[in-house]
């Protein structure tokens, strides 16, 4: 399946607006992360573990923003978008969403 981030596809036509796709995620710190992250913020340099904590929660929210279109009869996804949000403390969500689309 084709996901773009702008609303067109070059070299495709856009047939059908299948509508509104969207997945998403909600992943909590761990405790002992957040202790070696305190430890690293001390001395600087990237927290490890929270860059794959959210590299996992985009490919999730991507895969299921993925199904969501397939479900629908979607081949392509357009305007693809990611967006965060905070739930609680410590927990966050992450979402993928885009314009399900027919394109040939």
């Amino acid at each position: 399946m084709t996901v773009v981030t702008t609303p067109d596809i070059p070299g495709k036509k856009i047939v059908k607006v299948v509508g509104l796709v969207r997945g998403n995620t909600i992943r909590a710190r761990h405790i002992g992360h957040d202790f070696m992250a305190g430890l690293r913020n001390i001395v600087g340099g990237e927290i490890t573990d929270y860059t794959k904590m959210l590299a996992e929660a985009r490919e999730q929210a991507l895969d299921r923003m993925l199904e969501d279109a397939r479900r629908m009869g979607a081949n392509a996804v357009v305007a693809m978008r990611f967006s965060t949000s905070a739930v609680m403390g410590g927990a966050a969500e992450l979402v993928a969403y885009g314009t399900a689309v027919i394109a040939e």
